[in-house]
């Protein structure tokens, strides 16, 4: 199996963070976690999956900030092994546009061009199912990966081939990661 794998940041930051105050953990900037800006699972590299190595891994986000913080949360992204995209945004409570549109974008020719047998898009929002639709059309398999009851579409649930609920792993793993 190929399979590459889409993270829509913004979401997945601004979920997850709920996640983890629900849960009690207060979580900590550094290599996993920039406030308003990328989350991710310590210890869980982008390119190091349990079952197999993605062909690619890809991080879509946004901050507000000038060059030197895009480079440097770019950096950062890239020590994850993700290949990276940041938008720069205006104001903290809009929702950059570029990052699902470059998502879609690149989930879309990747799956034209037969690079990926199975993707993995992490991501909540219902605004994704005609991409997964669509996908799935060209003979892809979707597999969402995402908390279970903190901002996922059930729409998107259902037009996937498969959903796997990071909720407990992505606890467990940041409890750890602070505990050590």
């Amino acid at each position: 199996m190929n399979h590459m794998t889409f993270v829509d940041g913004e979401n997945l930051t601004f979920r997850g963070l709920k996640v983890a105050e629900k849960a009690g953990v207060r979580l900590k900037e550094g290599d996993y976690y920039k406030k308003d800006c990328f989350i991710w699972i310590p210890s869980f590299s982008a390119l190091h999956w349990p079952e197999s190595r993605p062909v690619r891994s890809y991080y879509y986000t946004s901050l507000i900030g000038d060059s030197d913080a895009i480079r440097e949360t770019e950096e950062q992204l890239w020590k994850l092994k993700f290949s990276h995209q940041v938008f720069k945004k205006i104001r903290q409570e809009e929702k950059a546009k570029g990052v699902d549109i470059a998502l879609t974008k690149d989930m879309l020719v990747q799956a034209f061009l037969n690079n990926y047998s199975h993707a993995y898009l992490f991501a909540g929002d219902g605004d994704y199912v005609p991409l997964v639709e669509e996908v799935k059309r060209l003979g892809k398999r979707v597999i969402i990966c995402f908390f279970r009851n903190e901002g996922l579409s059930p729409e998107l649930r259902l037009a996937s081939d498969e959903f796997m609920d990071i909720t407990d792993h992505f606890v467990q793993q940041w409890i750890g990661f602070l505990q050590s």
